[in-house]
């Protein structure tokens, strides 16, 4: 053989073993889209949650339940559950937005 041709080869296994490898990695990534990637994120009230009303989380709105006291559109809060197409919600607290 020649030494162009193994060069060729040498390449091409490599490329060969770079996709394997890449595809492997992407299979074990985890899921980042979706309902469970949603809890822990930030939402704007759009109206008054008391207990019940409408937020916008994820460039959508979505009705929403507030825990623990009255909500104030425009006020942020960070979403703790989904539960189907409604969003369980907490007012965002302050010593958090310091971090």
């Amino acid at each position: 053989m020649s030494g162009p041709i193994i060069v060729v080869i040498v390449f091409s296994v490599a490329f060969v073993v770079y996709v394997i490898f890449a595809i492997i990695q992407g299979q074990r990534r985890k899921l980042t889209a979706g309902i469970e990637d949603m809890v822990g994120k930030i939402a704007v009230a759009q109206t008054s949650l008391n207990p019940k009303g409408m937020v916008r989380a994820e460039g959508e709105i979505w009705a929403a339940v507030s825990e623990g006291g009255d909500i104030e559109p425009g006020e942020e809060v960070v979403i703790t559950q989904v539960k189907g197409l409604k969003l369980r919600v907490a007012k965002k607290s302050k010593e958090k937005e310091g971090k």
